[in-house]
């Protein structure tokens, strides 16, 4: 897996990361469907390395498709302050680290910040009642000035399905579903996390 984070973390850099705001021609302006808030997790029988045991927390699903950060594919730790001056969005008062997470093969410039509900921002959108997503800088200037939520997962690029497309992958048995425990989702020794999502799975479509 190495070999496929390194270079996409490359391209990021080559391309500038940004975080844009969630636009309305993304599924995530649909109404959200009943896989919205859950865990994706990869059935064993799937070999593309990028989804192999993969863990995806499904964002938005709906009738326009579907959108997912996948939430155990570590990639790198940085200062805080060194993630802001890479977008463009410097912050000499910012501390701490971040543990960079490759969220999908998904335009990964684009930056999402998983995060606890009880922070919001006018461009937070809830998930479920105890997590939510930002596409925001100010959301790590808020991190490094140690005003950020409780608890972060900080990820470029993302998983998505067109329409009926992932309900289909699910129908033949590639996808099965967890409840998005937040402890699951941001606690969870990564290496650990597929084993946990699967061994509490549910039956899919």
């Amino acid at each position: 897996m190495r070999r496929v984070l390194r270079p996409l973390l490359f391209v990021a850099l080559l391309l500038g990361w940004a975080f844009p705001a969630l636009g309305a021609d993304a599924p995530l302006a649909a109404a959200p469907g009943p896989l919205t808030g859950q865990l994706l997790v990869a059935a064993p029988s799937i070999g593309d390395p990028m989804f192999h045991r993969a863990v995806i927390l499904i964002v938005r699903q709906g009738s326009g498709g579907a959108l997912g950060i996948v939430i155990n594919r570590p990639m790198t730790e940085h200062p805080v302050g060194w993630v802001l001056d890479a977008i463009g969005a410097p912050d000499s008062k910012a501390k701490g680290t971040v543990q960079l997470f490759l969220g999908g093969p998904v335009e990964p410039q684009v930056g999402f910040i998983l995060h606890s509900s009880e922070y919001h921002r006018p461009e937070t959108q809830s998930i479920t009642d105890r997590l939510a997503i930002t596409s925001s800088a100010q959301i790590l200037h808020d991190i490094g000035r140690g005003k950020g939520p409780k608890r972060a997962l900080v990820a470029f690029g993302y998983a998505g399905w067109a329409a009926g497309q992932l309900e289909n992958e699910m129908r033949r048995g590639d996808w099965f579903t967890a409840a998005a425990d937040p402890w699951l989702v941001f606690d969870a020794e990564r290496g650990r996390v597929w084993d946990l999502a699967w061994a509490r799975r549910t039956i899919g479509l």
